[in-house]
């Protein structure tokens, strides 16, 4: 091994200690000699063989003996040991600027979040707040040495690169003489997550352009490659932009092409082949049309069977935000939330819904401080006197009950009875086996209290995979049972995977579109739910009316029992409808495929490095 390696093995021996508690002497002695190493004249394999490593100030006996086995083996026993002892993205949490180890300490210790992608969702739902030694402001440092960590890496949500993509889209559509601009590839399809911003341009001059871009502030790196007609650049997050120039009688096709997948482009290419089309227009629906095809929006471009439904009038109609016309899954300063429920519900009014349904977390959620008995009487009593203060937002008492590990939620029947709505969700236990999983939660949808299953794989996306479960079983329970499927639209999310939409739909399965919001701000990522609905409504041949994708309809509750219950019903079309009495909120698909994953960095001391002030 190097020096530099050795040292690297140090340095993170000396983060694991500190991480387990271990005395400060031992984690200064392990950092020292990190540094000690790396700045030797010569490689420790030297010293070792002659003996004199022990000689070097700063090398002890125990670290001389590490330096030794790391010299002759490879590895160190010590390192693995630690390394076995924690769960291995802690590493990657490490990296955050301002996150040094005793806040990382106590964040795994008492929240149990163990990956950046956790961290940052913790963020969101304001959990670091009540830590000790944290804050508002703590956590704020946090997420932005979150926002910095990020940049570095190979993903990026697709909520937060659209604002700075929109940005660059619009420089260059106020280019002179440019005539065509858009996005294309994975910002255009709407996916969940992106690699890249890539924009096709008719028209405008290439220096035109290059001076364009660089007026945007934060974008790096412009260059012009006439070779390919192409201008790069990188985006304030460090995303590599790719700009193909066109003439504007080719922009057409060469959008379609730079937009769909290579399966989707491969496919349709064959039938404008096989029909003797050269795909050239200035319109993507020219090209659709010579295919003897209506225009496939770009979100459903993936290969995934779209030219074939559209072949045969069976495409589906998308969602869109101004359909909506309420929202449910929002927390407020009773768990997790950030606003008190009056501002919840005032900005769900100046956003233009008609209703609201709060659901803070149960009893079982202590790290989210969710509610006991008492606590639900007094929230009750506080959306009826809100109720009465903003009277043209319907407000719909619910709770997002705990799954417990054996299926059975997290209140008595006689509590779920208080509530106009309950979610569902799974918050713990993660690991269960995918038959146990499944039963726990088919359990649950079982019971004759629960509205809606909330985010129903777990996954956090760029960060923690879907737990294991068969999605397929699950969606059959919730037909069975005439349960909501959550349509989970946090950005970070997005659960369902809308892969599984076409089973889901044939099962008659419905859904709800929820911001699962811990602010009001949170309320403005529904539309983010839009891309998961993408199959939802089909136009006809035995398909479901485009109203089956409900999230239209103006609600009223249904007498149930002893309560008020909410049910969920779609109107015939998108428009709104009169009230009904029974309803469901929208539909749109569900899936546990994976997304591509992060390759793990192994973090150097370098990037322990904190270019903000330490958390």
């Amino acid at each position: 091994m190097t020096k530099r390696e050795i040292a690297d093995v140090l340095e993170e021996i000396a983060f694991l200690l500190e991480l387990k508690g271990e005395n400060p002497f031992k984690v200064k002695a392990y950092s020292t000699g990190a540094r000690v190493i790396e700045s030797l004249p010569e490689e420790p394999t030297v010293l070792v063989q002659k003996g004199l490593l022990r000689n070097v100030k700063g090398i002890g006996q125990t670290l001389e003996g590490t330096v030794t086995e790391l010299v002759t083996t490879g590895r160190s026993t010590l390192h693995q040991e630690l390394q076995a002892a924690f769960p291995a993205s802690l590493l990657d949490m490490a990296a955050i600027p301002g996150l040094g180890p005793k806040k990382l300490k106590t964040i795994y210790e008492q929240l149990g979040v163990s990956s950046v992608g956790e961290l940052e969702y913790a963020c969101v739902e304001n959990r670091l707040v009540g830590l000790p030694g944290f804050g508002a402001k703590t956590q704020e440092k946090i997420l932005a040495g979150i926002r910095q960590f990020k940049r570095h890496q190979g993903f990026h949500l697709y909520a937060n690169v659209i604002e700075e993509a929109e940005s660059i889209l619009v420089a260059i559509r106020g280019t002179p003489g440019v005539v065509h601009a858009d996005h294309a590839g994975e910002i255009r399809r709407r996916c969940e997550v992106v690699q890249g911003i890539m924009l096709v341009v008719a028209g405008g001059q290439p220096q035109s352009l290059v001076h364009a871009l660089r007026g945007v502030p934060e974008v790096t790196q412009v260059e012009h490659q006439p070779e390919t007609r192409t201008l790069v650049a990188r985006s304030p997050q460090g995303l590599p932009v790719s700009i193909k120039l066109t003439e504007a009688a080719a922009y057409g096709w060469e959008l379609l092409r730079a937009t769909g997948s290579q399966d989707h482009v491969e496919a349709l290419t064959q039938r404008l082949q096989a029909r003797g089309v050269v795909p050239r227009s200035e319109i993507e629906k020219a090209i659709y049309a010579a295919a003897g095809l209506p225009y496939i929006p770009p979100e459903m471009r993936e290969g995934h069977g779209e030219i074939e439904l559209a072949e045969s009038g069976r495409l589906p109609v998308l969602l869109e935000p101004g359909q909506i016309q309420g929202v449910f899954h929002t927390h407020t300063i009773y768990s997790d939330g950030s606003a008190t429920l009056e501002q919840m519900v005032e900005a769900t009014r100046a956003l233009g819904y008609r209703y609201i349904g709060i659901s803070d977390h149960s009893q079982s959620a202590f790290y989210a401080n969710g509610l006991k008995e008492d606590r639900i009487r007094a929230q009750h009593a506080e959306i009826a006197a809100v109720q009465k203060k903003l009277p043209d937002v319907r407000i719909f008492k619910g709770i997002e009950a705990d799954i417990l590990v054996d299926g059975a939620m997290d209140y008595p029947d006689e509590v779920l009875a208080t509530f106009d709505f309950v979610i569902a969700s799974v918050h713990s236990r993660f690991n269960l086996s995918e038959e146990d999983q499944t039963k726990r939660i088919c359990r649950a949808l079982a019971n004759p209290y629960v509205t809606m299953l909330g985010h129903s794989t777990g996954r956090l996306l760029l960060s923690r995979d879907a737990y294991r479960v068969d999605m397929k079983q699950v969606l059959e329970a919730a037909a069975a049972h005439g349960k909501i499927v959550e349509i989970n639209a946090n950005p970070h999310r997005l659960d369902l995977d809308w892969r599984l939409c076409g089973y889901a739909k044939e099962k008659g399965v419905k859904f709800s579109v929820n911001p699962d919001a811990h602010s009001t701000e949170g309320l403005a990522d529904v539309p983010f739910g839009r891309r998961c609905c993408q199959y939802v409504a089909s136009r006809r041949h035995g398909c479901q009316a485009p109203g089956h994708a409900a999230l239209t309809r103006v609600l009223s509750p249904a007498a149930s029992g002893s309560c008020q219950r909410v049910t969920l019903t779609c109107s015939e079309r998108f428009g709104v409808a009169a009230p009904q009495t029974r309803a469901v909120r929208s539909s749109a698909p569900p899936g546990s495929h994976s997304l591509p994953p992060l390759h793990r960095r192994r973090h150097r001391r370098h990037l322990l490095d904190s270019s903000l002030p330490a958390a």
